[in-house]
């Protein structure tokens, strides 16, 4: 394993850094009461990664088994117990447990324990996942997309249902 190509081309460096306060009101607010908090997105990271802190009420809540095929998605839990898939087992997991899924695992999530949790989700490269989230917000409101528009918006999304 190496390092990759550089990004900087620069010899002095440059002031750059970005600062997200922990108290900072989060971006997206679900109907059931999750949050979501835009870390770094892909546009921030020009590309890199994206890092989003995701807050869960106490009522049952996550997305069932999928996949992606062009990024990897990891998972460190900050407080409460968070059920992941890692496409055999779920798995209770706690504060300081990590699931990484590569392109291609099949993962899930779930908060089932009548408690709030939360925790971090980082995709490699960083892809767009802030269009995913408000778009999923707006489908719990609306409800009323089509079978065939509802399947464009997932694969628009890189998520592919089992």
């Amino acid at each position: 394993m190496s390092y990759p190509v550089p990004r900087y081309s620069g010899t002095t460096g440059e002031v750059s850094a970005t600062l997200r306060r922990a108290d900072q009101a989060p971006d997206l607010i679900y109907t059931s009461g999750n949050t979501v908090h835009y870390l770094g997105t892909a546009a921030s990271t020009n590309g890199a990664f994206g890092l989003y802190r995701w807050e869960m009420g106490p009522t049952p809540s996550g997305p069932g088994p999928h996949f992606h095929k062009t990024i990897s998605e990891s998972f460190f839990v900050l407080s409460g117990t968070v059920r992941l898939y890692d496409g055999a087992t779920w798995i209770e997991a706690r504060p300081g447990d990590f699931l990484f899924v590569p392109e291609g695992g099949i993962h899930a999530f779930r908060n089932e324990s009548g408690e709030p949790a939360s925790m971090l989700l980082m995709f490699t490269p960083g892809a767009p996942r802030e269009g995913y989230f408000e778009g999923l917000a707006e489908l719990a409101e609306r409800r009323q997309l089509t079978v065939e528009e509802l399947a464009e918006f997932y694969l628009r999304h890189d998520n592919h249902w089992l």
